[in-house]
């Protein structure tokens, strides 16, 4: 007697792997959307990894200047000892766009978690409650969504560290000015979601057995609230690192001697343009373009993958390929049969 195993499926016919935002949007890619996606998540990837690694990676520290050979040469080619050059102070190219990529990883969690925190608690509260507070909020939030991002953090930076940024001074100002100006996009697309669903069934169910609001907003509509958010994140992520670019290239950014930043590197690059002197400014300008690059890549993916109608058409295709084979497949059965 044989024993027939049969595997339990999860609602739905998908594993959590598979239901994880990157995972379920990979396997419903095809084609240019997938190798975008793709694309994005090896940038990001290699950016993240080295943010993570980079006390293995760099060969030097953000701010030295000398070894036990004596100090470094200012202004040197790519090559030999130092891979990527140095710059007019010594410092080592490759080793201060290294360190660059811990300098934007801490601005974009302090920024996006703070941004996301403020934004997605608002938009649950003005959604839901609604009346004079509703109008009050959007209101701040449309007169909040006008200021410029990079106006903001200039400002920020003189208030907070007088414009001479130590590490957590910069982060802080590129920080702030961020969420002050990403908070409204979180706040508009959570309040939507939030008036939708606070009409379905499962939430009037819920106020018929006397659920408080706050048990409404943070067990129930929450978390159908906030499916959208990653998509927002990755491309908040990208404008978090310009704003920070921006910052260090106007002369607001954190000092080379407390990080290694990208912007400030651009900026002290500017006079080796005119002397031939590339590898100084191309490296971290690089460096900025290809981060912000794979986020946005991964964004835009995301919210292409999210179109219904991209879904469909992906359906369809599948169903023509289908379509094609069901009759090679009854002309073959149709042949044996008659031999």
């Amino acid at each position: 007697m044989s024993i027939e195993t049969t595997s339990v499926t999860p609602p739905g016919g998908k594993s959590l792997l598979q239901r994880l935002p990157i995972v379920s949007h990979f396997n419903r890619s095809v084609g240019l959307q997938r190798g975008m996606l793709v694309a994005g998540l090896s940038l990001t990837a290699v950016f993240l990894l080295t943010a993570i690694f980079a006390p293995l990676l760099a060969p030097y520290g953000f701010a030295q200047i000398s070894d036990s050979d004596g100090s470094f040469p200012a202004q040197q080619a790519p090559g030999g000892q130092h891979l990527l050059g140095t710059t007019v102070g010594g410092y080592d190219v490759l080793s201060r766009v290294i360190w660059g990529t811990q300098t934007a990883v801490m601005v974009i969690v302090v920024a996006v978690t703070m941004s996301i925190f403020l934004g997605v608690i608002l938009g649950l509260v003005s959604g839901y409650i609604g009346g004079w507070v509703d109008r009050i909020l959007v209101v701040i939030a449309d007169a909040v969504y006008a200021f410029p991002s990079l106006l903001v953090a200039i400002v920020m930076a003189i208030v907070i560290s007088g414009g001479q940024s130590k590490l957590w001074g910069g982060i802080l100002a590129a920080a702030i000015s961020i969420t002050v100006v990403f908070i409204p996009q979180y706040f508009r697309v959570i309040r939507a979601e939030t008036i939708r669903l606070k009409s379905e069934p499962f939430v009037e169910s819920a106020r018929v057995v006397g659920a408080s609001s706050i048990r409404i907003m943070s067990r129930h509509i929450f978390k159908n609230a906030t499916r959208t958010l990653p998509l927002i994140f990755t491309l908040n992520a990208s404008e978090a690192i310009l704003t920070l670019a921006g910052l260090g290239f106007l002369g607001f950014g954190i000092e080379p001697s407390n990080a290694a930043e990208w912007g400030f590197d651009l900026n002290k690059a500017l006079a080796d343009t005119t002397s031939g002197i590339w590898w100084t400014g191309l490296f971290p300008g690089l460096a900025i373009v290809l981060t912000v690059l794979g986020l946005t890549l991964v964004g835009e993916s995301i919210n292409d993958l999210n179109d219904p109608r991209l879904r469909g058409r992906k359906r369809a295709g599948g169903r023509r390929r289908m379509a094609r084979a069901v009759p090679s497949t009854a002309k073959g059965t149709t042949e044996e049969s008659t031999s």
